[in-house]
């Protein structure tokens, strides 16, 4: 054992360096924690990358580069160029596509990052109003980091339920769904400020139309369960009941604590016909109205108004999907689970969705009271 003991050690010796031959000193390498796509010249793409560069004294510095190439490799190749450090995507956390591109076709993108090991899953990606570039190249007051701050833009928004969640998972599962599209929050430059302004609607892979921002908790509702967040609504006079309507015909109400449940059902397969029950419990926060909490006929009589007022505006987004038939919520997936030997393809539900009829129905529970000013 001893006669082999320092051939042992070499050949661990030799393990150790070649495990260290590819390590990436932070101070030696750019991070890309942002990237953001633009079509660009000559059928060519315009990559915008945000990357940190951290010095010895581990003082960072925030680098906007912007680079064309017929590829991203390839962009990513030029942006290397033009800096001391090498470019590494292993910190990326957010992927931004331009308007004009995102009318265009987005599955290149889907697929080049879900094949890059180096990529996580849980990146977000969403679309921005005209083009990548001039809202990450701007030069903001009080933004330092642009790529850092939309990123926790997105998560906080996404924590809090006031967005759909928009990770590289969640879009490749929905685009490689027969019977599913894909949607993504959209985001804007408001003066200084960066903003959630609606959500982009996709036809495969393709965005087809937009809901304003405060439709993502219908949107939310009708996929998913709700379980945190605050939603406000204005209740119509064709909303309330004669008893609750006093001087005013419109009666802002807001309420959080939101919990929900829905349930699809295809209920007539020749007529292509869904039940989508949703049930809702949620603590009135905040109401514009003088109505006594206290009175069970009255809380019941809020209940049925606010279980009204959802199910008219979740039936209007569902219609609107419909119209550009992008099935954002899934109905061509359960229809495909129901009915068997259906041989379902995207093409064929995207022909079947802008005339299916789907029966909402919402029950709305108060829990207990707010506090209203």
């Amino acid at each position: 054992m001893k006669k082999h003991r320092p051939i042992i050690i070499l050949l661990l010796l030799l393990l150790f360096l070649w495990g260290c031959a590819e390590t990436n000193i932070l101070d030696q390498v750019g991070l890309t924690t942002l990237v953001g796509y633009d079509v660009g010249k000559e059928e060519e793409i315009a990559t915008t990358a945000v990357i940190r560069e951290v010095n010895p004294e581990f003082q960072s510095n925030v680098e906007v580069l912007t680079t064309e190439d017929a590829t991203s490799k390839g962009s990513r190749m030029k942006s290397n160029r033009k800096l001391s450090k090498k470019i590494m995507v292993g910190q990326m956390r957010v992927i931004l596509f331009g308007e004009e591109l995102a009318k265009d076709k987005l599955h290149y993108y889907i697929n080049t990052n879900l094949e890059n090991a180096s990529v996580s899953n849980s990146l977000y990606m969403a679309v921005v109003e005209g083009k990548a570039e001039s809202l990450l190249k701007y030069e903001y007051k009080n933004i330092d980091d642009i790529g850092q701050h939309i990123y926790k833009l997105l998560e906080q928004n996404i924590k809090q339920e006031y967005t759909i969640s928009p990770t590289l998972h969640e879009i490749a599962h929905d685009y490689y769904t027969t019977g599913k599209d894909i949607a993504m929050p959209i985001i804007k430059r408001d003066e200084e400020l960066v903003e959630l302004s609606g959500v982009a609607l996709f036809k495969d892979d393709k965005m087809v139309s937009t809901l304003p921002a405060k439709d993502s908790f219908y949107i939310k509702v009708v996929r998913d369960t709700f379980k945190v967040g605050i939603f406000e609504t204005t209740l119509e006079e064709d909303d309330l009941p004669p008893s609750l309507l006093k001087s005013k015909e419109k009666v802002p109400i807001a309420f959080d604590a939101i919990q929900s449940k829905r349930n699809i059902q295809l209920v007539d397969s020749s007529k292509t016909e869904f039940d989508l029950n949703i049930k809702m419990k949620a603590r009135v926060l905040e109401i514009h109205q003088d109505i006594n909490l206290g009175n069970p006929k009255k809380v019941a009589e809020l209940e049925k108004a606010i279980s009204k007022k959802l199910t008219k505006d979740i039936s209007r987004v569902i219609a609107q999907s419909q119209e550009v038939q992008s099935d954002i919520f899934g109905f061509g997936e359960k229809y495909r689970s129901t009915v068997r030997n259906s041989n379902l393809t995207k093409e064929k539900w995207h022909e079947i969705y802008k005339d299916i009829k789907v029966n909402v129905n919402v029950d709305f529970v108060i829990v207990r009271n707010g506090v209203f000013e």
